[in-house]
């Protein structure tokens, strides 16, 4: 499902990512570990397409995302959901309509959009906020807001960098079961984060980093650095 092939970014004569290399089979989790600096946010940009390596190829699914044009991201991107730490939500539109609004800017019919977006605030546990604005909710309602919005498009991979930064652990542990859901209907989750809790509770494959490069990749692993 997904390959990195030798791939380095530099900036600057500074090797953000140096030499990399691993796959991910469809329906893993993966933990993504490392201090800041250690190249996980270089690499999802990488795999968002917003950059592109100096060196090296990243497969998806068998292509090499590398070389898609400029034509060819919203639809690649519309197969990649992504989490990030900052929510990212529309201030001026309800929970169901922040949602729904990642399927109506890719001209969604608003029948598939009325029977999907209940399904996905069921999946997060927010249908009764569906009517609520991003100002009313908590810090861990606005993160499953992000995670449905993610979800809506029914991606294959889904990203999640630094999800559960902001968060309590009793929210903390909410988001991860919602992950782990995520991940047991066949998708590919991976997760970027420095919380050695969150990492051990998992017990899935972990992947640490260092200064741009792998230094350890272990099946059922630990955070260790």
């Amino acid at each position: 499902m997904l390959e990195i092939r030798n791939i380095s970014k530099i900036y600057h004569k500074i090797k953000a990512l140096d030499n990399i290399s691993f796959q991910v089979g469809q329906g893993e989790f993966v933990s993504l570990v490392g201090a800041s600096g250690a190249g996980k946010s270089t690499l999802i940009r990488l795999l968002l397409c917003e950059e592109k390596p100096t060196e090296g190829k990243i497969y998806v699914a068998g292509r090499d995302i590398t070389k898609l044009k400029t034509n060819e991201l919203p639809y690649y991107r519309r197969k990649i959901g992504v989490i990030f730490q900052d929510y990212k939500l529309l201030p001026h539109k309800t929970v169901f309509e922040n949602i729904s609004f990642a399927l109506e800017v890719c001209e969604v019919d608003q029948k598939v959009i009325k029977e999907r977006v209940p399904k996905i605030l069921d999946l997060v546990g927010l249908t009764e906020r569906a009517k609520n604005y991003p100002h009313e909710l908590s810090g861990g309602e606005k993160q499953r807001v992000t995670i449905a919005r993610a979800l809506v498009h029914s991606p294959k991979i889904l990203i999640a960098d630094e999800p559960t930064g902001n968060l309590d652990p009793i929210n903390t542990r909410d988001i991860i079961k919602i992950l782990n859901r995520v991940n047991e209907s066949g998708t590919l989750v991976l997760l970027a984060t420095h919380n050695k809790e969150v990492v051990d509770k998992i017990k899935r494959r972990v992947i640490s980093m260092k200064h741009g490069r792998i230094i350890g990749d272990q099946k059922i692993g630990r955070y260790v650095i």
